[in-house]
C-alpha cells in the first residue's frame, strides 16, 4: 500500500473523543500514518489510543494546536466539552474559531490526504477545499437520528393552533412508523444558542458539500436507514463501527478518563451476582441529574427490589442525607454499587450479570449497550436522543421509554420521572418475559457487531472501501 496520511481533528467533548480516538487506531492498524490534532487540555486523553499503535507500520502522532498566547489568555476561562452550559455555550464556540488558523497552517504544511473533522468545525470543508484534500465528516452519531432530522427539516410543519401535548405527529417519508411529539424536538431559545445555532446551520451545509461522512456504525444495526441516507438524502457514507469492538488491546477498564472505582472491586461485585440480574444506570457526562430526581431515582431502585450499578456524574452530587442512608442500606445488602464520577460503562456493561441498561441515549452509550446484548430502558434527555431511543424502543425492539412525558432540555437536565414509573421499567426489562425477549434480540445484533468489526465483515469491508477511494482520489 502507498502512503496515505489521514488527520484526524476531534471535537472536545468525550462523547466524540472517544470514538474518534478508536477510528485513529483503526486506520493506523490498516497500515495509514494518522495523526489526531488536538489542544493543550486534551492531548493526554489520546495516550493510550498513541500507545495501542506501537507495533504499527505507522504510530499514531499528535499534533498539538498552538493557539496565540493572548488568545489562549483572553479564553483561557472558556469550558471545553461536557463542561459547556446554556449560558457559556456561545462564547465556548466562539472560542473554537481560534483554531482556524493554526489548523489551516499545519493542513498546508503536511498536505494530508484525508481530514476526518469533528461536525462541530464545518469551516474545515473550505480550508480542505482550498488544498484539493477530502474533507469527511464525523458527527458522533448513527444513520437512523440523521434520516429522522432531515425527514423533519423537510417535511414537517407545527400547527400552532395546537398545544405542545398536543403535536405529536408520524415522520414522513422513513422506512418505519415514527411518532414524536413537538416536546421531544430541540429547541433552542435565548441569546445564549445564538452562535450555537449558527454552528449547527454551517455543520448541515457542510456535510452536503464535504466529500462524505463516517459513521461509528454498522449496516445490520440499521439496514434500512444507511439506505435511506444513501440513497434518499444522497450522501456519499462508510459504517466502519463499533470502533469500541476494533483492535481492543487495551482493557474495557482504561476507555475514557481514570475510573472513579477500582477495577478489581467492580469485577468482585459483579461476579457475585447472577447472570442478567443486575441493571446499570447512568446518564454520560453531559446530563445533569436534580436532586429531586437523584431522590425519586434512588427510591425507585431499592422498590424494584433488583441489584444495580447506579453512576452518579460528580456534578450531580448534590449528597443529601437521604442518599447517604440510601447508599449505606444498599451496600448493607449488598444490592447496589454507587460510583460518584466515572465509570468503566464497557466493561460493567460486558459481564453476564448485566441484563439491563438505563440509559440517556447518547449515542456511545446505545452503541455499547447493544454491543453488551443487554436490553435497554431508554431516558433521552438532550442531543439527538429521544431520535436514538426511538430507535431503540420502535425499530431494534430492545429497550422500553421511561415515559412518554419526557421533554427535550436544553439545559441538558434530568429531571420529572417518578419513582413509580421507574420500578415499571425496571421490572419490564428485568423481571417481566418481555424483558428476556428483548435481551434475546439484542444478544443477536451483539453477534453481528462483533462481526461486522472482524475481515470480511460489514465495516471491516466498508473500512477498506473507504481506503481504497481516499487513496484513489489522491493519485
Amino acid at each position: 500500500m502507498a502512503s496515505c496520511h489521514i488527520v484526524l481533528f476531534p471535537f472536545t467533548a468525550y462523547g466524540h473523543t472517544i470514538p474518534m480516538a478508536d477510528m485513529a487506531v483503526l486506520f493506523a492498524s490498516r497500515g495509514l500514518q494518522t495523526t489526531i490534532i488536538v489542544t493543550p487540555s486534551t492531548a493526554h486523553r489520546f495516550s493510550k489510543s498513541v500507545h495501542k499503535t506501537i507495533n504499527c507500520r505507522h504510530q499514531i502522532t499528535l499534533h498539538i494546536i498552538d493557539y496565540c498566547k493572548d488568545m489562549m489568555e483572553e479564553h483561557a476561562s472558556q469550558p471545553a466539552g461536557p463542561d459547556v452550559s446554556n449560558e457559556n455555550i456561545s462564547a465556548f464556540f466562539e472560542s473554537i474559531s481560534m483554531l482556524q488558523q493554526p489548523f489551516e497552517n499545519f493542513i498546508q504544511e503536511s498536505q494530508p490526504n484525508c481530514i476526518i473533522s469533528d461536525m462541530f468545525y464545518p469551516w474545515t470543508t473550505k480550508i480542505a477545499a482550498k488544498y484539493n484534500i477530502p474533507r469527511i465528516v464525523f458527527n458522533g452519531s448513527g444513520y437512523f437520528s440523521l434520516c429522522v432530522t432531515d425527514s423533519i427539516r423537510l417535511h414537517h410543519h407545527y400547527d400552532p393552533s395546537k398545544s405542545v401535548s398536543e403535536q405529536r405527529f408520524l415522520v414522513p417519508h422513513l422506512p418505519h412508523e415514527i411518532m414524536l411529539s413537538k416536546k421531544q424536538l430541540p429547541h433552542l431559545e435565548g441569546e445564549h444558542f445564538r452562535e450555537f445555532l449558527k454552528v449547527l446551520i454551517q455543520a448541515m451545509e457542510a456535510e452536503v458539500v464535504s466529500y462524505g461522512v463516517i459513521m461509528n456504525s454498522f449496516y445490520e444495526l440499521e439496514p434500512d436507514y444507511v439506505r435511506h441516507y444513501r440513497q434518499v438524502m444522497k450522501r456519499r457514507t462508510w459504517h466502519v463501527g463499533p470502533v469500541s469492538l476494533c483492535g481492543n488491546s487495551y482493557t474495557s477498564f482504561e476507555r475514557g478518563m481514570k475510573a472513579d472505582i477500582d477495577e478489581h472491586e467492580c469485577l468482585k461485585w459483579l461476579k457475585s451476582k447472577t447472570r442478567d440480574s443486575v441493571v446499570y444506570v447512568c446518564f454520560g457526562t453531559m446530563v445533569t441529574v436534580s436532586t429531586s430526581q437523584l431522590h425519586e431515582i434512588a427510591t425507585g431502585l431499592e422498590a424494584c427490589n433488583q441489584d444495580f450499578i447506579w453512576v452518579i456524574n460528580k456534578k450531580d452530587q448534590q449528597i443529601t442525607l437521604i442518599l447517604e442512608e440510601f447508599e449505606a442500606r444498599m451496600k448493607a445488602k449488598e444490592k447496589g454499587l454507587v460510583i460518584k464520577g466515572w465509570a468503566p460503562q464497557k466493561l460493567i456493561l460486558d459481564h453476564e450479570s448485566v441484563g439491563g441498561f438505563v440509559t440517556h441515549c447518547g449515542w456511545n452509550s446505545v452503541l455499547e449497550g447493544v454491543c453488551a446484548g443487554v436490553a435497554m430502558v431508554a431516558w433521552p434527555v438532550m442531543a439527538e436522543q429521544f431520535y436514538n431511543a426511538k430507535l431503540v424502543t420502535d425499530v431494534l425492539k430492545i429497550g422500553v421509554s421511561i415515559s412518554d412525558d419526557l421533554e427535550w432540555s436544553a439545559a441538558s437536565r434530568c429531571e420529572g420521572v417518578t419513582r413509580d414509573a421507574i420500578e415499571k421499567a425496571l421490572a419490564m426489562v428485568m423481571v417481566a418475559d418481555g424483558g428476556e425477549d428483548m435481551r434475546i434480540r439484542a444478544r443477536v445484533l451483539k453477534e453481528k457487531a462483533k462481526s461486522a468489526v472482524q475481515e470480511g465483515g460489514s465495516s471491516y469491508s466498508s473500512l477498506t472501501g473507504f481506503i481504497e477511494e481516499i487513496m484513489k482520489a489522491c493519485e
